[in-house]
């Protein structure tokens, strides 16, 4: 995503010359749409920005739709969090998919068609059945 870079690059060149001594922040941004399917973003952004500001700088806004965009929840490091929400050096922004299925519902569901399997240790043969 170079695109992405020259676009923060140029972020930090509008905030001005007396803002150009300030120090950058190196910011990830990670959008997960599908199972496989992640792409990453790095950017440099001056000290003060904002999610919304990653997330504009990264193209992410152009790339989705506004309808994609309100289906994916937002967080910094795993962590829900809102647009206006303040970044920190080496922070990763993150746009994930919700869950489908509780992952203690996915559990139940699949002790119950597969029942209770214990692992194999490796090169161990399995105990033969009956007397």
């Amino acid at each position: 995503m170079a695109n992405a870079e020259a676009t923060a690059d140029t972020v930090a060149q509008q905030a001005g010359a007396a803002d150009a001594a300030l120090p950058v922040l190196a910011i990830e941004v990670a959008v997960g749409l599908a199972p496989g399917e992640v792409w990453h973003s790095t950017l440099r952004l001056p000290v003060g920005a904002n999610v919304a500001d990653a997330l504009r700088a990264a193209g992410v806004l152009q790339r989705l739709g506004a309808t994609q965009l309100d289906e994916l929840h937002l967080s910094v490091w795993g962590r829900h969090c809102a647009p206006t929400t303040a970044l920190r050096a080496n922070d990763r922004v993150e746009l994930t998919r919700g869950l489908r299925v509780d992952p203690k519902e996915a559990r139940r569901l699949r002790y119950r068609r597969d029942g209770l399997r214990k692992p194999q240790r490796p090169g161990k043969a399995p105990k033969p059945a009956g007397p």
